[in-house]
């Protein structure tokens, strides 16, 4: 029995405490992998952030006076996040982002540590439990985190067994085992956006990967099957998630009798903005009208001051954003960094498009925030940070394209039998 507690208390150190030394010996980019940063990317995404706490502090300043007496309330956090956060993600980018996969089992014990303890912590004013409170006013959302746990712990664990990615064990069961104990406790909290966040993000990382093979499509069916009963359960069972599951599709902004509050309002907001919107500023929704207007329905309020052309440039920015992000993954130099980009591309890209579809009425309220634009300091960061793995593996594949440009160029000036230019140095005159 002592024999049996000792080799688990090494086991735990090994993995806990090991892990973090072998990562500090690799955490540095190699030398040949210091690629140039991607600044185009790097802009996209200072444009992005700008606009984003442009709005904020709009849709924000009524809630703040209102709720807690200063129209600053929300915004002051969310800046100094941002301006930490970009300089955590220029950081992140000189790191070596193999480094993160010694993280991997205690990052994920952390998340799931703090999914537990939110549990034991004062409900939230829909009563669910999806905050850990700090001394000091602090607080943090597990959720967020487990995002990137469960990104991370898939990519790993499908680079792990790559050349057996077909086999549905190695390629869907073994990377999907992570995500229970996280769906449960989420639906515990309860979560529902989450989860179906972290499904979808899943999900798109074993597409690409082509994980299972052709199991993949019993597997899809599988999943299809369970959400519809999960969906037909959260619509019968009573509580704020039947509620908001009725009446949405099929609607038009001309029929709201059967929408939420909520989405009625923000239904309003995006047809009053029109082409060019009220002004920004000028939203009269935001003003108690239309609820969380800071965070769950932020696009509403981009609609209806800066309307149909503020809505498309907030588009188009985010699909900037997420066409770059493909790119960089496919350039990464290895299997886990494509996956790991994809992870991180695909949680971005299903956030906008889930939060977008929920402002226009095309899906129920989900509650699930706007990337770079929601208040929430937990998000920002993390988003941030996830950023700044794109751009180590960004620069990583940058240094490997170079080097095959300079071998391509190499190989065309041996074939015209041009001599390669030496420099020619002048002894200097003392």
């Amino acid at each position: 029995m002592q024999n049996s507690s000792l080799s688990l208390l090494a086991l735990i150190l090994d993995r806990s405490v090991g892990n973090i030394i072998r990562m500090l010996r690799v955490i540095r980019l190699p030398k040949a992998e210091r690629g140039p940063v991607s600044w185009g990317f790097v802009g996209t995404l200072a444009v992005t952030l700008a606009y984003g706490l442009i709005m904020l502090f709009s849709a924000s300043y009524s809630s703040g006076y209102t709720k807690y007496g200063d129209i600053y309330h929300f915004i002051k956090p969310q800046a100094i996040v941002a301006v930490f956060g970009f300089a955590v993600m220029l950081f992140l980018s000189r790191i070596n982002y193999r480094a993160l996969r010694y993280l991997n089992d205690t990052f994920y014990f952390v998340t799931l540590v703090l999914l537990v303890v939110s549990l034991f912590m004062p409900s939230d004013s829909n009563g669910c439990y999806r905050w850990v409170y700090f001394p000091g006013g602090m607080s943090l959302q597990p959720s967020e985190m487990a995002k990137f746990a469960i990104i991370l712990g898939t990519a790993d664990a499908m680079d792990k067994h790559k050349e057996q990615i077909k086999n549905p064990l190695y390629g869907i069961i073994l990377p999907a085992l992570p995500l229970v104990p996280v769906l449960i406790l989420l639906r515990l909290e309860p979560h529902n956006s989450a989860m179906l966040l972290m499904c979808a993000i899943f999900a798109t990382m074993v597409l690409c990967a082509g994980g299972g093979g052709w199991w993949l499509f019993i597997a899809g069916g599988v999943a299809g099957v369970g959400g519809l009963a999960f969906f037909n359960y959260l619509s019968s069972s009573g509580g704020y998630a039947a509620e908001r599951l009725g009446g949405v599709w099929g609607l038009t902004p001309t029929d709201t009798t059967n929408m939420l509050w909520q989405t009625r309002q923000s239904v309003y907001a995006i047809c009053t903005g029109e082409l060019f919107g009220v002004g920004i500023g000028n939203s009269v929704q935001k003003h108690q009208w239309l609820p969380y207007a800071e965070n769950d329905f932020i696009f509403s309020v981009v609609c209806e001051e800066l309307g149909f052309v503020g809505a498309l440039a907030l588009i188009l920015l985010f699909a900037a954003i997420i066409v770059q992000g493909i790119l960089i993954a496919l350039n990464a130099p290895d299997f886990f960094g494509t996956m790991l980009g994809i992870g991180i591309t695909a949680q971005v890209a299903w956030q906008v498009f889930c939060h977008i579809g929920v402002a226009t009425a095309l899906l129920p309220n989900t509650g699930i925030s706007l990337p770079f634009f929601s208040s929430g300091g937990t998000s920002l960061l993390l988003l941030l940070s996830e950023m700044g793995v794109m751009l180590s593996i960004s620069r990583a594949g940058n240094a490997r394209m170079e080097r095959r440009q300079k071998q391509h160029q190499a190989e065309i000036d041996r074939k015209l039998g041009r001599v390669p230019r030496r420099s020619v140095y002048q002894r200097q005159s003392t």
